[in-house]
């Protein structure tokens, strides 16, 4: 990890809890104890933080500071640039699940698209998203459960920065992600929190499927949540290229490519075909 992505998920990290051992920074940006003390002496001289013996402190007190992800409301996530790629997209997630499956679904525009198809169905679901939550606990037959933590408005997205968010105790057949971009070096996202949330949810399920609409591919960030083969299959539409299929294939990752203008109608591919 880039030296700039590690100091920020460290004032993250302190803005959130005010302070931090050596040991829980250098857990949180995969360094060593020793690079994380020099981050912390280089932030120190810069008037970013505090240093203590064994850690830091931030400069003021903790607070919860803005994501930088687009704000989600649910009257948005119906609406904007390739809702019906996201309509389709999630259409075909739907068809994966099962009466009576464990899932997780994470907070996005394309994922929030699949509770409109999922009345159907009684599942058990855990959201970190509270507009998916709100909208099963209205219209649907499913168990729902959602994490603590922090209830980001803008985004309607519950996070936490502590690993005991409650997801250990839930295990799923698969989650359903979003993702702000996708490329060979893996799955992007452009905020900490939102990773390490991400992260808790991945380890409690079989199966990793990522819905991204064909944009996704050109979308870069500078931080990585997880490798492209992570995933166990992504759904994504049909203006996706031949190179960027190849690059799906080339991580052994199982493809859906649907057709928004006939969601029912899909053409799948399978890396291990």
């Amino acid at each position: 990890m880039h030296e700039r992505e590690r100091h920020r998920i460290i004032l993250d990290l302190l803005r959130e809890r005010g302070v931090a051992t050596v040991q829980a920074i250098a857990a949180a940006t995969g360094g060593s104890e020793a690079t994380v003390r020099r981050d912390l002496t280089a932030l120190a001289g810069q008037g970013q933080l505090k240093k203590l013996r064994g850690g830091a402190e931030a400069l003021h007190a903790p607070g919860h500071p803005a994501l930088s992800v687009v704000p989600l409301a649910t009257p948005a996530a119906n609406t904007g640039p390739n809702v019906l790629e996201k309509r389709a997209i999630a259409q075909a997630a739907v068809d994966l699940c099962a009466e009576g499956d464990s899932i997780i679904i994470n907070g996005g525009t394309t994922t929030f698209q699949m509770v409109h198809t999922l009345d159907g169905l009684k599942l058990q679901v855990l959201t970190n998203s509270f507009s998916v939550a709100d909208h099963l606990l209205r219209h649907s037959a499913c168990g729902v459960m959602v994490p603590s933590g922090t209830i980001y408005r803008e985004q309607n997205i519950i996070l936490s920065p502590f690993e005991d968010d409650g997801t250990v105790h839930f295990r799923a057949r698969r989650m359903f992600m979003g993702a702000m971009g996708l490329s060979a070096l893996g799955i992007m996202e452009r905020d900490a929190l939102i990773i390490s949330s991400e992260q808790r949810l991945m380890r409690q399920a079989d199966e990793l499927i990522l819905l991204v609409d064909a944009t996704k591919f050109r979308t870069q960030s500078s931080m990585i949540l997880a490798p492209l083969n992570r995933a166990t299959r992504i759904i994504t539409d049909d203006r996706i290229t031949d190179a960027e299929r190849r690059m799906v294939e080339a991580a052994g990752v199982d493809l859906i490519v649907v057709d928004p203008r006939q969601p029912a109608r899909r053409k799948e591919t399978s890396a291990t075909a």
